[in-house]
């Protein structure tokens, strides 16, 4: 071997193995979630809120089963996007419904403002005239996690578009605040949030979703998450996911239950155990917490028009797990508290 070909082979097998440490870092996307892709063609609606120029990034499928002339509006939740709910739009589109799945602003494939005020009621209002311009003047509104918290806003906000409300393992089925959990300032959120990772997010999601399970087509959207937050838009993620979870800690739905006016559906997957704050809670606050085989059945008492269907043994997810068992008691009670039947 020459001296010269010495020099370069230890350059050459480090230029080798760069694809494959680029491949273990997960891949990196842009602040609207570019380079992701989505089950179904995103459009952008644009609008203009709190004096910005805004893009609301949704799916808007067509029934592909015989159609039945109803729409559902699918609401995701905070480590989740619109894609997320690729098996329940199939499900759904199947049955004969026409699903629209937004992407919240601040969240995946939406603008992520410098600035902005988020509230509950400012989401409901985006999504409102995100259907009103899409021509739909009544749905069915399926809220998943933080997009449970955001459904049961829409539907206290808009009664009388609302057909039927069906909730997800949604969170704020508890005042976290109330019972104890310190507060965190949006500061303290941003530092946290900066640091998320792949690794961190798998960990949390395997623990506090999965009761210690997990799924290989579960790492799809871990990657999404992680992509996210550190491609080019790493700060402006991190700031405006800072600023939706105070939203979500500050302000609970939980007081309002009593008032929803529409038949409403909870899904609860009894395994679950997630809880805002709860990871910088006292262990006797923790031990409160987030116990969803005991919640779901609390909050079922507080809805006047409420079914609770349970899945044993399944987490914050249970659309994603068992997504055949999931659907077939989702469409189950569609039917039966159709309106217009």
């Amino acid at each position: 071997m020459s001296l010269a070909l010495s020099r370069w082979l230890p350059g050459l097998f480090l230029m080798a193995a760069l694809p494959v440490l680029a491949h273990a870092e997960g891949p990196e996307y842009g602040p609207q979630l570019q380079g992701f892709t989505y089950p179904y063609t995103v459009k952008h609606f644009e609008f203009k809120s709190q004096g910005q120029s805004l893009q609301m990034g949704y799916m808007d499928v067509a029934a592909h089963g015989k159609p039945n002339g109803r729409s559902v509006v699918l609401m995701h939740g905070k480590n989740f996007c619109g894609a997320t709910w690729d098996s329940s739009i199939k499900a759904m589109s199947e049955a004969g419904y026409r699903v629209i799945a937004p992407d919240q602003i601040g969240f995946c494939t939406s603008s992520k403002p410098d600035h902005y005020q988020y509230t509950f009621q400012q989401l409901a209002t985006n999504t409102q005239q995100l259907l009103k311009a899409l021509g739909i003047q009544k749905a069915s509104v399926l809220g998943h996690s933080t997009g449970g918290m955001l459904a049961t806003r829409y539907a206290l906000q808009y009664p009388d578009q609302v057909e039927q409300l069906a909730l997800v393992n949604p969170i704020g089925l508890e005042d976290w605040k109330a019972l104890g959990v310190p507060y965190r300032s949006v500061d303290q959120w941003y530092e946290r949030e900066l640091k998320l990772s792949a690794d961190g997010i798998r960990t949390y999601e395997r623990n506090t979703y999965y009761g210690g399970r997990w799924k290989p087509e579960f790492d799809r959207w871990v990657d999404m998450l992680a992509g996210l937050n550190k491609g080019p838009g790493h700060t402006k993620v991190a700031w405006n996911s800072a600023l939706i979870y105070d939203m979500i800690f500050t302000q609970p739905v939980y007081y309002e239950f009593k008032d929803l006016k529409m038949p409403t559906l909870l899904l609860i997957g009894t395994s679950d155990t997630t809880a805002i704050g709860s990871d910088i809670a006292s262990p006797e606050v923790k031990a409160k917490l987030g116990h969803y085989d005991v919640l779901g059945k609390q909050v079922a008492k507080l809805i006047p028009q409420s079914t609770l269907v349970e899945f044993p043994g399944l987490g914050h997810a249970p659309q994603m797990e068992e997504p055949a068992k999931f659907h077939q008691a989702l469409l189950d009670w569609l039917n039966k508290t159709n309106p217009v039947r």
